[in-house]
């Protein structure tokens, strides 16, 4: 039945099954189908329904809408309801009608909104994703589920990663202190004319950072209106660097177009050098043409970073530059403020080497990465010097116990498994892996403790351990 389903879309459907699974439901529902299409797809979300706090209130509408029964097991197979498998029938005419080969997510979408007296496509039509104008956008953008299993405008998705997405998703660490240089950004961005900002700074001054920072506002709703619906995708097209030469050229075309047709979009080239690197045969287009040669000027918006000095170099060789850019000054933190950052970033760290950070380390951070490491600004460095430190202890853990090996060993065997059968179509197979899998991580974790291997937590970085850490980078005399 779903020899023609890309990848995403038969992913969608396992999803779905497991949605109807946990609300209790004997079928396969529209609702559940819509769940399966969000968390599969967060390209085909994004493109449709702009506003990003859409996912989560949809979610909390079938919640509301549905009665919950108890779980029914993973295990148990689901029919779909007789709305569902009209879907998929739509789906199938879709696909045909737009010419594809293969049925996508963005077919499923288009056979959501086909039923139309499903509640999925009530909940769809409440936040104005209509048949009509997906279909429009759908057959504008070549089709590209042969490359990637997606749908037919995520083209962007190859060369870009949504930066609002992952502050939604909690993936972004805090941002201290960047008010002013927020503002700033915030405010280039809603000119007409200039409307791209440039943050200008030295490498470790933060610039990054602000981009983040708007992420998490534009995440949080606490943003003007004309910005509240807007995505930000970091622009990499080294991410694409496997794909062959005629794929990349057809994929890149299609991103353009979609960029440039799409309002929504917020690009952030981390690097300005970047953003005017001339074209060729092997990349026959980029953002930076894009900016220099669209007509709709004021529509498309573009983040990029610099250095003053190359900033300076840039705006000899790019004149139109300064028709379309604005710079924004990123000020180096002093050790107050650097302070600060490293302690709102402390858990982080300690997450991710299983270490604890002592006050001393944060403290020994600040001071002597601005005594013996001149060449570098604050914050950045601090943050470097705690993340090498933080590696240099965790060297230092003992091997994990033999059983914990074997769990570890069991779940990559599981995993495998599971993603072997979805991809063979064993959807039954996939849900016995999935619970098999939740079994063994239960296992894991009561096995670590409430806060993991001890052997790890155990680890303190020290002051010590910064000034270590120092000495491997720079040459300089000074041990304790």
């Amino acid at each position: 039945m779903f020899e023609r389903y890309t990848e995403k879309a038969r992913r969608a459907i396992f999803f779905a099954r497991y949605e109807a699974s946990q609300f209790g439901s004997p079928n396969i529902e529209t609702e559940h189908l819509l769940l399966g299409l969000l968390r599969e797809d967060k390209a085909l979300t994004n493109r449709f329904l702009h506003s990003h706090g859409s996912v989560e209130a949809i979610r909390k509408k079938i919640e509301g809408h549905t009665v919950i029964r108890e779980k029914v097991s993973t295990s148990v197979d689901l029919p779909l309801s007789n709305e569902s498998k009209r879907v998929l029938a739509y789906a199938n005419e879709e696909a045909e009608r737009l010419g594809h080969k293969h049925i996508g997510t963005e077919h499923l979408l288009l056979g959501l909104l086909r039923e139309e007296q499903c509640f999925a496509a009530t909940l769809l039509k409440e936040l104005g994703v209509g048949l009509a104008k997906v279909r429009e956008e759908l057959a504008q953008v070549a089709h590209v589920s042969e490359a990637g299993g997606g749908f037919a405008g995520s083209a962007p998705q190859d060369f870009s990663q949504d930066i609002t997405q992952a502050a939604m998703d909690g993936q972004l660490d805090a941002v201290i202190g960047r008010e002013i240089e927020l503002e700033g950004m915030v405010e280039v961005l809603g000119g007409y004319r200039n409307g791209n900002p440039i943050l200008v700074g030295e490498p470790g001054s933060g610039r990054t950072a602000i981009v983040s920072a708007l992420a998490q506002r534009i995440a949080e709703g606490n943003v003007p209106p004309f910005l509240a619906e807007k995505r930000i995708l970091l622009f990499d097209t080294s991410l694409a660097s496997s794909s062959g030469r005629q794929s990349l050229s057809e994929r890149l075309q299609a991103t353009e177009k979609t960029i440039s047709e799409d309002a929504e979009t917020i690009l952030f080239v981390g690097d300005l050098r970047s953003l005017l690197a001339p074209t060729s045969v092997f990349l026959p287009w980029g953002p930076g043409r894009i900016l220099r040669q669209s007509p709709l000027h004021g529509k498309i918006r573009c983040i990029t970073t610099s250095t003053p000095g190359e900033l300076e170099e840039c705006l000899r060789g790019a004149q139109w530059l300064s028709d379309r850019f604005q710079p924004i000054h990123v000020r180096p933190f002093n050790e107050a403020e650097t302070l600060e950052v490293l302690r709102a970033r402390r858990l982080v760290y300690e997450k991710f080497h299983g270490v604890t950070y002592s006050d001393e380390a944060l403290e020994a951070a600040v001071s002597d990465s601005g005594r013996y490491l001149p060449n570098r600004v604050l914050p950045g460095k601090a943050l470097q010097l705690i993340d090498a430190a933080g590696a240099r202890v965790k060297m230092r853990q003992s091997i994990e116990s033999p059983e914990v090996q074997e769990i570890r060993k069991r779940i990559r065997f599981i995993t495998r498994r599971q993603e072997e059968s979805i991809q063979n179509h064993e959807f039954e197979k996939a849900r016995f892996y999935s619970e098999e899998e939740r079994k063994e991580r239960e296992s894991l974790k009561a096995l670590q403790g409430p806060t993991g291997d001890p052997a790890a937590s155990a680890q303190i970085v020290t002051a010590q351990d910064v000034k270590d850490a120092i000495a491997r980078w720079n040459d300089y005399p000074y041990r304790a």
